[in-house]
């Protein structure tokens, strides 16, 4: 089905180790993907410290970092010792914030793209917003997540610091982080340059091991204008100034990681199903996103939609059915109760193209510029930049 895509390892250099390994080098040992956090951290190369801020940057792919480095003087100066991660499949928010909160895979914790098929209502399950659906996020991501199994220890006992999450007040108790992220204390803070003045207070505290600060400007203006913009650079710039005052101003001796959760392809293709006869044929619901569909057909037409998506897409596009793409190990293991989430059919772009759906898409979603979700080196490739300040 993908010749040209071998699974990456992710005993290794990959997104899902980042977490794992930060906790571990401030003595807050974990395990998850089989894997004690010792082993993530010595992949990773990570020094123990007494303390460890880390930063996730939505949307800084590292091919973006590399290629438009001259907006980011301080992430710049650090690339020469960075490492290139791989991110999950499908590479987008949803999938790769839970693989960084878990340490698990997509096919593990169900989180199988920006939406799935709701199995409640037949519907769009958005797992970001998880807005018009009966069902809860913590019924739907039943793995635990890295901060409840240190929270285990502590109600059994166990003397441990915590760890803190630093970002928006509308993202407490939101979908996402209650899938993805519980188990974390949460302090809110707005702008980026107050969160990192509150990650850095968090970090003088003696019971504060680590924080987690998310910063998703960068992915929105991407989203909007695309990657190549003045507009992008102008937020990687405000996000850089703000990264190198965290870095002077934290604990002498924490360990500061920077990484992201997926890149960005800037699309010049949008072939929409609803306008497209092939494409729609014994088509129920499109879900995923335009770079990566999940594609649910009537009942016994998985084949032959798959192949006329695949006549239709041609070099445009990687398509294949449910079985194959678990099959090529894309999404890790699958567990027997999430094959049903994942589509179909899938299709994932190449290029610069994407399938969109305006039956479910709002006009808003159809005209944006920057996209991810796909296996390309533009989407996958997240950067590691690690050191002690």
């Amino acid at each position: 089905m993908i010749p040209e895509f071998q699974p990456p390892s992710t005993d290794g250099l990959h997104l899902r180790a980042v977490m794992p390994a930060a906790l571990d080098a401030v003595g807050l040992a974990t395990t998850s993907h089989g894997r004690p956090s010792g082993a993530d951290r010595a992949a990773l190369g990570l020094p123990e410290a007494p303390k460890a801020c880390v930063v996730l940057v939505d949307g800084l792919g590292m091919r973006m970092l590399t290629e438009r480095g001259g907006h980011a003087p301080f992430l710049r100066g650090r690339l020469p010792g960075a490492r290139t991660l791989t991110s999950t499949f499908p590479s987008t928010t949803a999938a790769a914030i839970t693989a960084l909160g878990t340490g698990e895979l997509p096919g593990v914790t169900g989180m199988l793209g920006f939406s799935v098929r709701d199995p409640s209502s037949g519907g769009v399950l958005n797992l970001i917003r998880w807005d018009n659906t009966s069902l809860s996020p913590r019924a739907w991501q039943r793995h635990e997540t890295l901060f409840e199994q240190l929270a285990a220890r502590r109600a059994a006992g166990e003397s441990l610091r915590e760890v803190v999450s630093v970002g928006p007040a509308r993202f407490v108790g939101s979908g996402l982080t209650e899938a993805a992220l519980r188990g974390m204390r949460n302090v809110s803070a707005e702008a980026l340059a107050d969160r990192v003045d509150v990650a850095v207070a968090q970090l003088r505290r003696p019971d504060v091991a680590a924080v987690y600060l998310y910063w998703g400007d960068v992915d929105h203006v991407g989203h909007e204008h695309g990657w190549g913009s003045w507009q992008w650079g102008e937020a990687v710039e405000a996000l850089d100034g703000e990264l190198a005052r965290l870095a002077r101003t934290l604990p002498r001796g924490t360990l500061l990681v920077v990484t992201a959760d997926h890149g960005m392809v800037d699309v010049t293709d949008r072939l929409d199903v609803a306008a497209t006869p092939a494409l729609a044929q014994d088509v129920e619901l499109v879900a995923g996103e335009p770079r990566a569909n999940h594609v649910y057909t009537a009942p016994g037409a998985a084949a032959a939609v798959a192949a006329r998506w695949r006549e239709e897409l041609g070099e445009r596009a990687w398509v294949g059915t449910r079985a194959e793409v678990v099959e090529a190990g894309l999404l890790g293991e699958v567990a027997p109760d999430r094959l049903e989430v994942v589509g179909d059919v899938v299709a994932l772009m190449r290029g610069r193209h994407a399938v969109v759906d305006s039956r479910t898409q709002t006009p808003e979603s159809l005209a944006l510029v920057g996209m991810h979700g796909s296996l390309t080196a533009g989407e996958m490739a997240v950067p590691l930049l690690a050191e002690v300040v």
